[in-house]
This record gives structure tokens, C-alpha cells and sequence, in this order.
């Protein structure tokens, strides 16, 4: 039978009985058997409004004959019937149950999403799974439940902010550090070289590439000529991501030059401060060329939406990549709403 990972947490009420009472539920149901169960652990809400009740959070595995969106259901029923009101997002709730892993399915559907799209960064989830399940793989990312917890205790706390051109990087980076006090990592990408590569990206490129591949090792660089500021384990952020040198370079470079430029990139990489989480932004790509138009940089008129939608999908192809690490996707995201999300996301990771 399928083995399943699930995490459970409840914030309201007699919160260490809400929690035995759904594994109970949960074991009377004659296609679901309770493999494992963890401790439960004390943690603080993250997200939602603010003076809310600490959480008691735990995880479950379980061996079922029932279908996910099946068991998803039995799972809601559960919560409704422990007096779970769906309202506010991150709001305060008697019982929340997720399915995290379905073996090591892959499911996308508007109803769910497994693996849970948030269990990779969240240490409420990863501790109490790492106990009963640590050898479980996440399908996405390649890492096990215990790899991934290891991540969270040894990484810098570094957020990599990427995405393809005009997903509005800079902007969500910059006022991210400014409310949460971060050190601001920018790339310094200069105009004129910028407006001379999109005159002539044929020629242009090569050297282009190497350029800002070179500088971004500088930024991220813990070696004698790189940043030493990386030394002193401050909160930061970036308004790029190391990785997506490759991913444009794929892009604007003939097959030759990639192949060359590639193994530069994989030698560079050993050499740079991976991120804790790297914030994916996302958006169509008309969307994408129509804010580039309204910012109106010099060259950047020469971007059409084919070349936008090769960039993107690019991306996309580097972030599918084994050993990115945990990744959170953010699509047509508004500023606010994305720093809410970076916001929690980081406070999880604690």
C-alpha cells in the first residue's frame, strides 16, 4: 500500500487532544493504518495575525488503500468535524491536518498539491517528520526529510531572490531587507554594457555572460576576494540567483559557447554561498514584457515574448535541477503579498 506522510497541528482549545483525537479518527478508518506517530512539539505560529497561541505541531506516517484526493478528503472531514473553520489564511485553528508525501508521487491538481508546496523550509513540519520518517524523499527537490532538516540547521541564512527578466526581483529583495532589517545583496549591472548586449547578443554575449557570471561569484564568493560580510551569518538577500547565470546563459549562447561557459559556471559554483531558500518569481510572459516596456531601460526594447517565454521556461528547467534545495514559487505575486510570503517562510526556517 501506498505510505503516506502527514503533518498535524492544532493552536485553539485543548490542542494535545484535538491532535490525539484526529490520529484516532484517523486509525478507525478501515483503508488507513498508523504506521508511526511522533512527539508532539510546542512551536510558535508563523504567518497570520499576530497574538495567536502557540502551536503543539507532529507528524503521522500511514499505510493507505485510499487514493490521495480520497484521503485528502477523509482528512478534511476530520477537521470539520474537530470544529476546523476554514477563514484567514494562517488564521488560528483547532486541527489542521496536510498531506505532505504520497509515496513518492508528484500531484497537481487545483485541490492538491503533493509534495506539500511549504513542508521543504518549515521546521514545525521537518522535525517532528524527521523523527518517524527521515528516509523519506521529497520527489521535487531529491533530499530526504532528514537532509532537508539538516539544511535548515546548517545553511547561512541567505534568500536568493530569481526569476526571469521583469519578475520584479530587485524590487522585492530591497524592500524585504528594508522591513526585516536584512543585508541587501544587489547585482550592479551596468547599463551600458546591458544596452550593448541586446544591440548584439550574438557578439556580445560571450563576454557579457562571463562578466556577470564573474561578479555574482564575487558577491556570494567566501574566499579572500569575495564579500567577507558573509562571515557574520546576518540575514540577507539577493535580487539574483547564482544558478540562473546558467539558465540565460542557455538562452543567449550557441551550443559551443554554453558547453565552455557551463563548466565554468560548475567550477564557480563550489565556490559561492548556496541559499538557505531560493523565491522563485514567476509570471506569464506578456506579463513580463508588458511591466519591461512601463520600466523602460535602454536595450530592453529589443526583448520579445519568445525570448521572454525561452528565458522563463530556462529557469524553470534550472531550478528542476537536483541539489537547488528548497524552492518557494511565487506566481504574478503583488509586492506585499510576496514579502508576506518571504516573511513567513524565513520565520519557519527559525
Amino acid at each position: 500500500m501506498p505510505r503516506c506522510l502527514i503533518a498535524l497541528g492544532s493552536n485553539l482549545g485543548d490542542r494535545r487532544q484535538f491532535l490525539e483525537e484526529a490520529l484516532r479518527r484517523l486509525a478507525a478508518i478501515r483503508r488507513i493504518q498508523v504506521e508511526k506517530r511522533s512527539a508532539w512539539r510546542e512551536t510558535r505560529s508563523v504567518g497570520g495575525p499576530g497574538g495567536q497561541v502557540s502551536y503543539l505541531n507532529g507528524a503521522a506516517v500511514l499505510e493507505t488503500s485510499l487514493g490521495p484526493h480520497e484521503l485528502l478528503q477523509m482528512m478534511h472531514d476530520i477537521e470539520r468535524d474537530l470544529g476546523r473553520r476554514r477563514g484567514r489564511r494562517w488564521d488560528a485553528r483547532t486541527i489542521d491536518l496536510d498531506l505532505l508525501l504520497y509515496d513518492e508521487s508528484t500531484i497537481s491538481t487545483p485541490s492538491l498539491e503533493v509534495p506539500h508546496p511549504r513542508m521543504a523550509w518549515r521546521r514545525f513540519v521537518l522535525e517532528p517528520a524527521a523523527e518517524i520518517a527521515g528516509e523519506m524523499r521529497h520527489p521535487g527537490i531529491g533530499w530526504t526529510i532528514a537532509r532537508l532538516l539538516e539544511h535548515l540547521d546548517a545553511a547561512r541564512p541567505y534568500v536568493a531572490i530569481g526569476g526571469p527578466i521583469g519578475a520584479g526581483k530587485t524590487l522585492l529583495a530591497e524592500r524585504w531587507c528594508r522591513i526585516q532589517a536584512a543585508r541587501f545583496v544587489p547585482e550592479s549591472l551596468e547599463e551600458s554594457k546591458l544596452e550593448a548586449f541586446y544591440a548584439d547578443p550574438a557578439g556580445k554575449g560571450w563576454a557579457t555572460e562571463l562578466d556577470f557570471l564573474e561578479m555574482r561569484r564575487r558577491l556570494l564568493s567566501t574566499a579572500s576576494d569575495g564579500d567577507q560580510a558573509w562571515s557574520e551569518n546576518r540575514l540577507a538577500a539577493s535580487d539574483f540567483w547564482f544558478d540562473q547565470s546558467a539558465a540565460f546563459a542557455r538562452v543567449w549562447l550557441a551550443a559551443d559557447e554554453f558547453a565552455a561557459f557551463e563548466r565554468r559556471f560548475e567550477e564557480l559554483k563550489r565556490a559561492v554561498v548556496r541559499p538557505k531558500l531560493l523565491v522563485l518569481l514567476d509570471a506569464p510572459a506578456e506579463s513580463l514584457l508588458a511591466r519591461i516596456r512601463r520600466r523602460g531601460r535602454r536595450g530592453e526594447d529589443s526583448l520579445t515574448l519568445e525570448r521572454l517565454e525561452r528565458l522563463r521556461q530556462s529557469i524553470l528547467r534550472q531550478v528542476a535541477l537536483p541539489d537547488v534545495g528548497p524552492v518557494l514559487k511565487l506566481i504574478s505575486s503583488s509586492a506585499e503579498d510576496a514579502i508576506a510570503e518571504v516573511t513567513a517562510a524565513v520565520e519557519a526556517m527559525e
